[in-house]
């Protein structure tokens, strides 16, 4: 599924975010950038010691990447050259501030693809899952995240793809793309 918003071509797949090849893949990283499960630990794993050992210098410059805050690094071994890390929020309910830390993790990979002149990104689904974040919910953050920052800034990226690992998240991002798809139409 796909549409285009100024001439940014937005697209959900189903996949694993490790195997892209555009100019960077997000990662829905911890605040000690050292790797861990999901997304983050495959990433490190198909990357390679390289960008842990970035990360590490971050860290030791800057102390922990707070939530909503990105990052970006070598993409090692990835067919990537960039990893943009971004801290998602942990769900705690709703009633911490989780869905504008998730729009400004989307947010701030964006304008750091953007500053960096990249041309294409990929995201996972951040957040939705050791953090615990509804699914449905964060699709419809991330959609409308990327959907605002594409109609509201100048921007260098040509693609923006989601990749999501099964087809459950696919159909709620699909579900969430739908929404903007069908104003356009209208």
């Amino acid at each position: 599924m796909e549409m285009t918003i100024n001439q940014t071509k937005v697209s959900i797949v189903q996949g694993d975010i490790t195997s892209q090849a555009t100019d960077a893949i997000v990662n829905a990283a911890n605040p000690s950038l050292m790797g861990g499960g999901g997304v983050d630990g495959a990433i490190h794993r198909a990357g390679g010691p390289a960008i842990l050992e970035e990360c590490k210098k971050i860290v030791a410059q800057q102390g922990r990447l707070p939530t909503g805050k990105a990052i970006i690094t070598t993409g090692g071994n990835l067919k990537s050259q960039y990893v943009i890390h971004t801290v998602g929020p942990i769900w705690h309910g709703g009633s911490r501030n989780e869905a504008e830390l998730l729009k400004s993790a989307y947010y701030e990979c964006l304008k750091l693809a953007t500053e960096n002149k990249l041309a294409s990104i990929s995201f996972p689904s951040i957040s939705t899952g050791a953090y615990g974040y509804p699914v449905a919910e964060a699709a419809k953050i991330a959609v409308s995240t990327v959907v605002s920052f594409l109609k509201e800034q100048a921007t260098s990226l040509k693609d923006v793809v989601f990749v999501l690992f099964d087809s459950r998240t696919y159909q709620s991002y699909c579900s969430a793309l739908q929404v903007y798809l069908t104003r356009l139409e209208a």
